[in-house]
């Protein structure tokens, strides 16, 4: 190579060096997008569907009770997701999802021949006493169980999420050790577990499970009051995220995929071939980051990035069904409430949220660890969940149903299985300047929007390291410590 091809080549690589490209536009992608482009970083982001948001997003329907703008399902999070609060100001979305002042869940049990209503509240006090009061007067545990519930949860406080040793056993046999009843672990410990793990005590991680309830309820007093968007989702994760990106100076490819990733010619940095609406490109960069899904992530990855990338394989996913009634008439006071004694799980008010007129109520239900259910058809799933709804809501009794669908997710989440911990990776690989983001990457946290975003942020923060740029400063609050419960959904 002669001397002027050698600085030739050293330019490309400098030039190279202050590009990065982001593929996957949920909100880990968006988040890693929008933290290396205030680094400085040239960024574009590339998504294969027409928006952004991954799997918490909104669509538009033509229903037999107007037109509807329908999130695919109820996301919430906590008040300790640090991340997730930032990325809503990132955005400008905080006043769009607002948090409850204080914790407050009403669960109803319908076995019973007279259904029992008992709530889940905080007070202001101290941690574990902020919860002795509702715990001590919940209607659907025995005196001795609500006992029992507070010597476990002592014991849980005293656990340690990142101990491998955790991750290799099931919440289940960890509760039974510990004490506590069939009907606790229903009434309360899956109450909370199945919808922030997406799965049942017995299918979960101790470790992921431990996490959940240590941070979610053990760690402040506030940590698990409960927020969720009052507008379509899209229109915080698709176009405020978008114009977000837009303002940092991000270019956005949407409907395009990328095909490959591999070396740049003169070995330094990389080369993206995407395939668009308008054909297809290649893109250099200094930083990649595969904010995809982790069987994506396996056919992107170049050679030797990870030691064990069949590891991603054996991540496996759990599902989610939403199941969506619009009555002829408001049957739901409250925002919400779960339930017991019924198939029904969490049901959510959408009425406002998605521009239903004309009177009437939209109520969304959540339906996690749906595996027996998520391929049942539609006119089983109204046969069965219709009644359901009577027994839990009187006033539905009589009134008119005037639409009625269902939107899957089939791959939801990563399936938080005992030993996923050992499968899941961090965001820097062996290859240099290739980074991995994602909610089943190791964020400590199980598949929640709060993790999406943390492994982002520590993708973004990898990437800006290696190329010596560290951060000084948290970008996220708390981003660097093991966190606490939220939410993919209750989704």
């Amino acid at each position: 190579m002669t001397a002027d091809e050698a600085r030739s080549a050293a330019r490309n690589a400098e030039e190279r060096g202050r590009r990065a490209v982001v593929l996957g536009g949920g909100l880990a992608g968006t988040t890693a997008a929008l933290e290396l482009a205030d680094a400085g970083l040239e960024t574009t982001l590339i998504e294969t569907r027409p928006r952004l948001g991954g799997l918490a997003f909104s669509f538009r329907r033509d229903s037999a009770a107007g037109e509807l703008t329908v999130d695919n399902g109820q996301h919430v999070y906590l008040r300790c997701c640090t991340a997730y609060r930032w990325f809503l100001e990132r955005v400008g979305a905080a006043a769009l999802a607002p948090l409850q002042r204080r914790l407050d869940v009403p669960v109803l049990d319908v076995a019973p021949e007279r259904p029992r209503l008992g709530r889940l509240r905080r007070t202001a006090a101290p941690v574990p006493l902020h919860l002795a009061a509702s715990l001590a007067t919940y209607p659907h545990l025995s005196l001795a169980e609500r006992a029992s519930v507070g010597r476990a949860a002592l014991a849980l406080k005293r656990l340690d999420p990142a101990d491998p040793a955790l991750d290799g056993i099931d919440f289940a046999t960890w509760l039974h050790r510990n004490g506590q009843s069939d009907r606790a672990v229903e009434a309360l410990w899956d109450l909370v577990g199945v919808p922030t793990l997406n799965a049942h005590a017995p299918d979960a991680s101790m470790g992921l499970a431990a996490m959940v309830f240590k941070t979610g309820l053990l760690s402040d007093p506030g940590a698990a009051d409960i927020g969720w968007a009052h507008v379509p989702l899209g229109d915080i994760h698709d176009i405020l995220a978008r114009a977000a990106l837009d303002r940092a100076g991000v270019r956005t490819l949407l409907q395009t995929r990328a095909r490959a990733v591999e070396p740049a010619g003169d070995g330094h940095g990389w080369r993206v071939t995407a395939e668009g609406r308008e054909g297809a490109e290649e893109l250099e960069a200094g930083t990649v980051v595969l904010a995809v899904p982790q069987q994506e992530a396996h056919g992107l990855l170049p050679e030797g990035a990870l030691p064990d990338p069949d590891a991603l394989l054996d991540i496996g996913t759990a599902p989610i069904l939403n199941i969506h009634v619009i009555y002829d008439r408001k049957v739901l006071r409250r925002p919400f409430f779960t339930a017991l004694g019924t198939p029904v799980q969490w049901v959510f008010d959408r009425t406002a949220a998605s521009g239903l007129t004309g009177g009437g109520q939209y109520l969304a239900l959540s339906q996690s660890a749906a595996q027996k259910e998520i391929d049942l058809p539609v006119a089983t799933l109204r046969e069965r969940y219709l009644p359901e709804l009577e027994r839990v809501l009187p006033a539905a009794r009589g009134a008119g149903v005037r639409d009625f669908f269902v939107t899957r997710e089939r791959t939801a989440t990563f399936a938080p299985s005992p030993g996923v911990g050992r499968l899941r990776p961090g965001p820097r690989t062996a290859a240099p300047g290739i980074h991995l983001a994602g909610a089943w990457t190791a964020t400590g946290w199980p598949a929640t929007m709060e993790g999406a975003v943390r492994s982002g942020v520590a993708a973004a923060r990898e990437a800006l390291a290696a190329l010596g740029r560290p951060q000084e400063k948290e970008p996220v609050p708390g981003s660097s410590g093991v966190p606490g419960t939220e939410g993919r959904a209750i989704t």
